[in-house]
């Protein structure tokens, strides 16, 4: 059994979604390692990680579109120290996930047709986000 670690340094726009796809398949291929699991852990209270259709990019379009719907910033939040969009933002991530968990196959992360990996940043402001990795496996 072995295992690896690696910490993928993302830039973002601003509130969205960023494939991040690309740099995890790489890093994946570059363990050697063949079958096993792969955790990717965000090391942020106010983005997320999903998977999601990687081919239609009014699908992404329109997911950040609903959470805009689905949690507004104009509210009267308590918490809003770090600005009206901090709150929705936490509450986003909530609703989301700050960790995934995707079989390795055959040196590749067992990803559907149309399956991407994103981070999906919930700030308005662009963001450097940390995503770390871990894989164990043989």
């Amino acid at each position: 059994m072995q295992q690896a670690f690696h910490r993928l340094s993302i830039r973002t726009r601003g509130k969205g979604l960023t494939m991040i796809t690309g740099p995890v398949l790489d890093w994946v291929a570059s363990t050697g390692i063949e079958d096993g699991l792969l955790t990717l852990w965000c090391r942020h209270t106010s983005a997320s990680l999903i998977v999601q259709e990687n081919a239609d990019p009014t699908v992404q379009h329109d997911i950040a579109s609903y959470f805009d719907d689905l949690v507004p910033e104009a509210r009267a939040y308590r918490h809003d120290y770090e600005g009206a969009d901090d709150m929705p933002a936490h509450i986003r991530s909530v609703l989301t996930n700050v960790q995934l968990t995707i079989p390795v196959m055959g040196g590749e992360p067992v990803l559907g047709t149309w399956q991407g990996v994103y981070l999906f940043e919930h700030r308005r402001a662009p963001h450097s986000r940390e995503i770390v990795l871990h894989l164990l496996g043989n």
